[in-house]
């Protein structure tokens, strides 16, 4: 077969395939590779693809430039939000490249520079080796937004991190380094070139049997049912906070440029 992300570009992803290496990478600067409702799809497509070809081996996810994703497009959230929700919450775009992600049979690098914010930070804990660089910035910002986490991270951050940092990185809503992101689990390194290392690491991989690979990872990740429902159950708790007062005085504050108060809620 041939990959749809090679054989159509799309103007916000790029996509190349050498040596069994497939490399993601989100092209949208202007943005700090904010991602939509498309992109997200075409990322997502992406993945399931890959997933299904024989020529690609490993794939690398990072972002063109200098930063990873800023998370959400905030334009295209207050379009989706201002529309009646069809079907399943976890039918939507953000969950669907999530669960792409979850079920990917093969190993799924990430590299990180910049910006890795909300659903850039989401993402790592469905990838099976993430790496940084010292300048990586990190945010899980839901609870400041009046949401909830997605993507299953209330299981999978505790589980990877320990409930106590979990519990401080989505609880505070804060930015975080690096120092701390690899503290978390939620990198393995933090290196000077982290797109060569990335590179390298899976030019290593790809060198390994696939089928090896696939029946390591299966074994590992043998609750993927599990955490695919923790998405979708995840997205229902989700999008009833969508629309909530509290997002709303969030969403106001952010266009007004002022700090949210959210004391007049209980």
């Amino acid at each position: 077969m041939t990959l749809s992300c090679i054989q159509q570009p799309h103007e916000h992803l790029q996509a190349n395939l050498t040596n069994g290496i497939l490399t993601l990478s989100i092209d949208r600067p202007q943005a700090k590779n904010a991602l939509y409702g498309e992109l997200y799809l075409k990322i997502a497509q992406a993945l399931d693809e890959a997933d299904l070809d024989s020529n690609v081996r490993v794939v690398i996810l990072r972002g063109s430039d200098a930063d990873f994703s800023a998370g959400n497009d905030m334009q295209d959230f207050m379009k989706f939000i201002q529309s009646p929700l069809e079907g399943k919450a976890g039918d939507t775009p953000p969950f669907i490249l999530l669960k792409s992600a979850a079920k990917f049979s093969k190993p799924l690098i990430a590299a990180v520079r910049g910006v890795a914010i909300g659903i850039g930070v989401t993402i790592l804990l469905h990838c099976d080796l993430a790496y940084c660089d010292d300048t990586a910035l990190f945010q899980i910002p839901f609870v400041s937004l009046g949401l909830s986490p997605e993507g299953a991270s209330s299981k999978l951050l505790v589980e990877q991190a320990g409930y106590h940092k979990a519990a401080e990185l989505l609880f505070t809503a804060q930015k975080f380094d690096s120092k701390t992101a690899y503290e978390a689990h939620l990198i393995n390194s933090i290196e000077n070139n982290v797109y060569k290392f990335a590179q390298q690491k899976a030019e290593q991989l790809s060198l390994l049997p696939l089928a090896s690979l696939k029946q390591t990872k299966a074994l590992m990740k043998h609750n993927v049912k599990d955490i695919v429902e923790c998405i979708d159950h995840e997205a229902e708790i989700f999008m009833s906070r969508v629309g909530s007062p509290e997002m709303m005085e969030a969403v106001a504050a952010f266009m007004q440029k002022r700090k949210p108060d959210f004391s007049q809620f209980n």
